[in-house]
């Protein structure tokens, strides 16, 4: 993972170049402001003060630089910059660094598990905001992280080896680890065992749990979708269909993102995060088209669409999480198509019952720009999952209302008393922006994890 803590420093009056923030709107007046040479390179160099571009000019450090940008408090400001500029030391012209301070970090950020980076030459940023230094840095390490374990292949990153995510983070925080499997899983979360059977021993599907917090503290819960390769079961997905899914554990590298940061603030909460971590393989075992499952809960679902899956882990784990009688649950998972069909890849859809819930990370989502769209839990289409032999269906016909069906699903599996947020994020960037390479990313971790300091930070 990219060690961020390097790039963004104490300032303590080292040499640095020096980097002014200049809206389009404000280059007209500073323009006016500078000598004729300068004035010159910017006309030879056709500087305007656009968002990411910057011009560069003489100063007795060397070389100083002016960036433009629309707005100088987006997270993104400097991220084109922290892309590329030189190698060296860099401090803002009369400006803290502030929110400004993430994209600088995030720009540098670099997958290198496959191949070595292609420019690993350090920009460093200097600020005197050592409280906001610290935090920004984890939040970056945890986009990092969810970042990693999307863009990793599956056949690295197995139920296995997100169980070992767990444990690490466990060990960092002092937190414990319990891991259902085997015998005991086709017991007690049999929607769980049913959609990872098919896969080989090595990959074989468990509910992973952590704990940590003081037990006299507010309980939430975080649950996060852990197919760490979707074929799409029986139903299986067309080849186009498959190349991504690799990110189907998009949810659970969201889950443990959270987490962390959670733990990091030492939020005074009890926390509990639940990852159900399975492959939806096919083989002799898969489970078929027409199976009624049996659920934690005790419902029967009639499962008409094994490409359906996440929503049957979920169920489960969603159970488990109810059973501790926690004041919110949060879950995130790579979903529906539907929701990307709704709102693309970059805002992901938010059902809750809860308005206060809402509001708070409607409100965090702004704030973070890091956006959710709020999407109806519209009780009108719960009966598109009545089933004629079973409680219901885990996928109903015609595909109409397909993300609002799948959270409505979700739902029967929350306690009625439980403030709930489902978050249908899609983990992938499919085209670069500044800071924001293409491949695997997080949506919504940091709206989420604002809404929870704002509930629990006192």
């Amino acid at each position: 993972m990219t060690d961020f803590a390097p790039l963004l420093q104490p300032d303590r009056g080292q040499p640095a170049r020096t980097i002014t923030l200049l809206t389009a709107d404000a280059f007209d007046g500073w323009l006016n402001r500078q000598t004729a040479s300068i004035r010159a390179l910017a006309t030879a160099q056709r500087f305007a003060a656009k968002p990411n571009t910057h011009l560069l000019l003489p100063h007795e450090d060397g070389i100083a630089m002016v960036a433009g940008m629309s707005d100088p408090e987006s997270p993104w400001a400097l991220a084109r910059l922290a892309e590329t500029l030189p190698e060296g030391c860099y401090r803002l012209d009369g400006a803290e660094v502030g929110a400004n301070a993430l994209g600088w970090l995030l720009g540098q950020y670099r997958f290198t598990r496959y191949r070595k980076a292609e420019d690993a030459a350090p920009r460093v940023l200097l600020t005197r905001d050592l409280a906001h230094r610290d935090e920004v840095i984890r939040i970056a390490a945890a986009t990092a992280l969810v970042r990693d374990l999307v863009n990793s292949g599956a056949g690295d990153l197995g139920p296995a080896e997100l169980e070992a995510e767990a444990e690490t983070l466990a060990r960092r925080h002092g937190a414990a680890v319990t891991v259902t499997a085997g015998e005991a899983l086709a017991r007690d979360y049999p929607m769980v065992h049913a959609v990872g059977q098919a896969a080989t021993r090595d990959r074989a599907p468990r509910l992973i749990e952590l704990n940590w917090g003081d037990p006299a503290h507010p309980r939430i819960a975080i649950v996060g979708k852990g197919v760490c390769f979707d074929t799409g079961g029986l139903d299986i997905k067309p080849s186009a269909g498959m190349r991504l899914m690799k990110k189907d554990m998009g949810g659970a590298a969201h889950a443990l993102a959270l987490a962390g940061l959670v733990m990091a603030a030492r939020l005074p909460v009890r926390l509990h995060l639940l990852i159900p971590a399975v492959e939806n393989a096919v083989s002799g075992a898969s489970f078929r088209p027409g199976d009624v499952l049996k659920t934690r809960k005790g419902l029967t679902v009639e499962n008409t669409n094994t490409d359906a899956e996440g929503r049957l882990i979920l169920g489960d784990a969603l159970t488990r999480a109810g059973e501790e009688k926690p004041e919110l649950i949060l879950d995130f998972a790579t979903l529906t198509g539907a929701a990307r069909v709704a709102l693309g890849p970059d805002l992901p859809p938010l059902f809750t019952d809860d308005e206060a819930l809402a509001a708070d990370l409607l409100a965090a989502g702004v704030a973070e720009e890091d956006p959710v769209w709020r999407l109806p839990l519209w009780d009108g289409y719960d009966e598109m999952l009545k089933s004629d032999i079973a409680d219901m269906v885990n996928a109903p016909d015609g595909g109409f209302a397909g993300a609002i069906t799948a959270a409505l699903f979700l739902r029967r599996f929350v306690p009625k008393e439980t403030a709930w947020a489902h978050l249908d994020v899609f983990a992938w960037r499919p085209s670069a922006k500044p800071g924001r390479p293409k491949g695997g990313d997080a949506y919504a971790l940091r709206a989420a994890y604002r809404m929870l300091k704002g509930r629990y930070s006192g």
